[in-house]
């Protein structure tokens, strides 16, 4: 095999998951948005009460003193998103050992425009909120749904350059790197030492296996349910876990084996297409009647998240991004220039999953969840089409030389 097929071969290796990648995440984001849509119908429909009635009911499983107990929201949020957590920490850790994140030249400016895009809707959410119960609420504007802003990509097909794809996916992966950790130290209200030491001896466990070269995925299974299990009585939220695993899963062939591909093309979909799905139809579900509306509209709380989520998210990416190219502290990629990144930067505000998620974890108060989903809704649907349209207007006509 010659160098030029070599290349073309290695290139292939790094190009082909994320194009896969993308691809899920643009119809999971289509799926996303329906399921979104028919939780809005359900809860606000002749039979909304059976909405709540279904997911506040109860589901036991296990017996006796290893019994767990929990609603089906909780279920879902607690349980099934450790699935979609763990996929998250599989994209994390194959964008730092074989993409974008591995080269810190190429990785500085997104990395940068990434952490002003966390930092000033946070900032401004405090600043609107600030003396309320409200404000331990700051992380909910700081992330960027993959699925959702990748879906609004693929509606725009041809006229996107593949660098503002690109941009787009890694400043929403350092998104959640950042908000994880949030999830993570700030949203812990207790902590029990001993299940938090019964967690951290199975991610020993599992480096363990792979230190003695075990490649088949079964022994892991059992491993990965007793984390979950020991890091949901600790304290720390469950769904960190799976985020945990996935850091701790080689991305690079063991024996032959490319664990990390496997992993994500059989879980990726579950995630996609069962697990985010059921997220948005237990979550998204926020009577919008009159006198709801009004409340929201005249409350501090949904304003911060959705001025965070908009103004936050395209002054703080674009602003960061700014000052990187003026201290010439990385690049823009290929095919980006200033307007495609403005409409980056507003997508960067259609933070859906994670900010409803963070929500639930913030506030104990329901009326306060269902304010500030209000406000997460609002605001994302303002950054999608905001973002839509200003990269529609700098791409012009359909380039496919630019996606190839």
């Amino acid at each position: 095999m010659g160098r030029r097929a070599r290349t073309a071969a290695a290139t292939r290796r790094v190009l082909d998951p994320l194009q896969d990648f993308l691809h899920s995440e643009a119809v999971g984001g289509l799926v996303l948005a329906a399921t979104a849509i028919a939780a809005l119908i359900w809860a606000n429909s002749p039979i909304a009460e059976s909405y709540d009635t279904f997911w506040n009911g109860e589901l036991t499983l296990g017996a006796g003193s290893v019994a767990i107990t929990e609603d089906l929201r909780h279920w879902v949020n607690d349980g099934l998103m450790a699935v979609f957590f763990f996929v998250v920490g599989l994209e994390i850790k194959r964008e730092l050992v074989t993409g974008e994140l591995r080269d810190p030249k190429s990785a500085a400016l997104p990395v940068v425009a990434a952490v002003g895009g966390v930092a000033l809707p946070a900032l401004i959410f405090l600043v609107i909120t600030w003396g309320t119960p409200a404000a331990v609420g700051w992380g909910i504007p700081m992330a960027t749904d993959i699925a959702f802003a990748v879906g609004v990509l693929a509606l725009l097909d041809g006229r996107v350059p593949a660098g503002a794809k690109l941009l787009l996916l890694t400043v929403a992966i350092v998104d959640d790197i950042i908000a994880i950790t949030v999830i993570a130290v700030a949203y812990t209200a207790t902590l029990s030492i001993g299940w938090l030491a019964a967690a951290v001896g199975g991610l020993v466990l599992v480096v363990g296996l792979r230190a003695a070269g075990v490649t088949a995925i079964w022994p892991f299974v059992p491993i990965g349910i007793f984390m979950w299990v020991a890091t949901l009585e600790s304290g720390v939220h469950a769904t960190v876990a799976g985020v945990a695993l996935g850091l701790l899963t080689p991305a690079r062939p063991v024996k032959g084996r490319a664990l990390l591909e496997q992993l994500e093309h059989r879980l990726h979909p579950f995630s996609a297409f069962v697990v985010i799905p059921l997220f948005a139809l237990a979550n998204a579900g926020v009577a919008l009647g009159t006198d709801t509306l009004r409340a929201a509209a005249d409350s501090r709380l949904a304003w911060a998240v959705a001025v965070g989520l908009v103004a936050g998210k395209v002054f703080g990416i674009t602003g960061a991004a700014m000052l990187a190219l003026r201290l010439r502290f990385g690049a823009l990629p290929d095919g980006v220039g200033m307007r495609q990144l403005w409409g980056v930067a507003a997508l960067g505000g259609i933070g859906f999953t994670v900010s409803v998620f963070i929500a639930d974890l913030a506030y104990a108060d329901a009326a306060l969840t269902e304010t500030a989903k209000i406000g997460i809704i609002a605001g994302s649907l303002v950054a999608g089409l905001f973002g839509a349209a200003i990269l529609l207007a700098s791409c012009g006509r359909a380039r496919p030389e630019a996606d190839g």
